[in-house]
């Protein structure tokens, strides 16, 4: 299990205030980045390598509006 001591969580900058459907990311920790349900903050969280997580922002990126 991954150690979440001292996790900073943002919210998407796109993320209305009308409580809608929403991630929080922690880049803050060493080595990984990790992704939460914004509605479910004791629930499950994801974790990724820092470099995995840039290529997957990058594809959504590319396939955002397509």
């Amino acid at each position: 299990m991954t150690d979440l001591t001292g996790t900073v969580w943002r919210k998407s900058t796109r993320s209305g205030g009308n409580g809608g459907n929403c991630v929080e990311v922690a880049t803050n920790l060493l080595r990984i980045v990790a992704v939460r349900d914004s509605k479910d903050r004791p629930g499950p969280v994801l974790t990724f390598r820092p470099h995995a997580w840039s290529e997957f922002i990058k594809a959504v990126d590319r396939n955002a509006f397509r």
